[in-house]
């Protein structure tokens, strides 16, 4: 749990991912298109992924990936993203932890 705090608490915009999970690309081109550049980190391919992944349970990540989080906070999976998309409120929150240039 301490490293995902502090992997989280390093960057504005956190995504834990899998190369193979297509939600988690969604939501990875989503970020790039608003002008984000998000620090990945590729769970399959991090030799401490699978401790990584129960850290994220334990935070009640469900599914696990993708795992967003933005300014430090635990925003959730897509599903959270794409609602906070749709009602206009990702791009202010993303703005407020200064992950946009604008």
């Amino acid at each position: 749990m301490e490293r995902v705090t502090k992997l989280v608490s390093e960057r504005p915009v956190v995504i834990f991912s899998k190369t193979s999970c297509c939600m988690c690309h969604t939501i990875k081109t989503l970020l790039h298109d608003f002008g984000v550049n998000p620090t990945v980190y590729e769970l399959d391919q991090m030799s401490k992924g699978k401790e990584i992944e129960q850290a994220l349970l334990m935070l009640e990540c469900s599914p696990i990936v993708p795992a967003v989080f933005i300014g430090g906070e635990l925003i959730g999976g897509a599903n959270e993203i794409m609602t906070l998309h749709l009602n206009r409120t990702l791009r202010p929150m993303l703005n407020r932890v200064g992950a946009l240039w604008v």
